[in-house]
């Protein structure tokens, strides 16, 4: 039986075991962002867009989430004016020239984007600019920080939109699952009551929705697993989402990896992956879009063979919204699922 009395009942408790089991943290310049990649996606209706994805260095999110790795490539003081801006500035001056035009950006900071010291206010303006003649722009945020900056980011994005129509919002927060205890558990300091209430303040300002749920998250058994992604997959619908990207729960961050050693957690198969992402697009029966995410997919993969084909598969689903069929391995006798 997994061994719950050992990990803490308490927030503050859970925040230090979170935090004495960190690993080092590389140091980040803030005037430079990450890195940035240019994939498709599937739009809502149903065209093929190119999506610039620029992550963007700045300070730490406040919450200390159990699954979370994020925090590696984040600064541990505040983000400096100018900064974020300068970031996005750079990333839309280095998209590709050939091909077809990037027509959307997703600015990921590893934390939140309406927390106004990791993105101060006053870059609002400057990265509004840096994002004129996109169509559509994609944020992260907890829900906590729903409220009045995300009014004041609309404002400059129609402010800035040179003679354009100004770029739509959507906003990406984390509900994880829906199962209430895991949810606690994960640290992640909102019910799903408070979720909802957020993800209802950004409908009703007309901003879209995104949210991530995890496959496999902590202390949610294992054969309840897929039953709770459904359950989780209603309740992001119910609150509005219009995307839900279905995330691999990670190991290597030192928390999870004591939760494993505990029993509380059970890294997903690649096998795993696949039969959620078949699950979740048939469960969502066309109420919106099901995106599994593949980066760094070859570590839940147990033959070098045939991942690669794997994952070209998960891709063309998340292109195409449909199950495709199965791919399978002449060397290590598996299919996916």
């Amino acid at each position: 039986m997994p061994d719950v009395s050992c990990y803490p009942v308490m927030p503050s408790e859970r925040d230090r075991f979170v935090l004495e089991r960190r690993g080092s943290r590389p140091v980040h310049d803030p005037w430079h962002h990450q890195g940035l990649i240019v994939e498709d996606e599937r739009t809502a209706d149903g065209r093929t867009a190119r999506v610039a994805t620029v992550f963007l260095v700045g300070r730490e999110c406040p919450w200390r989430c159990a699954m979370c790795d994020l925090w590696r490539y984040t600064t541990t003081g505040d983000t400096p004016p100018g900064a974020i801006a300068g970031q996005v500035a750079a990333a839309r001056s280095e998209l590709p020239a050939e091909g077809a035009p990037v027509t959307a950006m997703k600015l990921y900071n590893a934390g939140n984007f309406f927390d106004p010291r990791a993105v101060p206010e006053g870059d609002y303006d400057a990265v509004a600019d840096a994002l004129a003649g996109l169509s559509h722009v994609i944020v992260e945020s907890h829900p906590a920080l729903v409220g009045p900056r995300v009014d004041r980011l609309r404002t400059a994005l129609d402010r800035h939109r040179g003679g354009q129509a100004a770029p739509s919002l959507e906003v990406a927060m984390g509900l994880e699952t829906a199962h209430a205890d895991a949810l606690d558990r994960l640290n992640k300091r909102f019910t799903l009551a408070g979720f909802g209430e957020a993800a209802r303040a950004l409908v009703d300002r007309g901003v879209a929705l995104r949210v991530f749920l995890l496959i496999s998250p902590p202390f949610v058994p294992p054969h309840e697993q897929d039953s709770w992604l459904l359950h989780s997959i209603d309740a992001a619908f119910s609150c509005g989402a219009s995307v839900i990207s279905l995330v691999p729960t990670r190991g290597g961050n030192g928390a999870i990896d004591a939760l494993a050693s505990l029993g509380l957690f059970h890294s997903p198969s690649l096998e795993d992956i696949e039969r959620s992402a078949t699950l979740a697009l048939t469960h969502a029966a066309h109420r919106g879009r099901v995106f599994v995410d593949v980066w760094d997919l070859e570590r839940f993969a147990r033959c070098r063979h045939c991942s690669a084909a794997r994952r070209a598969r998960l891709q063309g689903m998340n292109l195409e919204q449909r199950v495709l069929p199965l791919h399978v391995c002449t060397h290590c006798d598996s299919r996916a699922q």
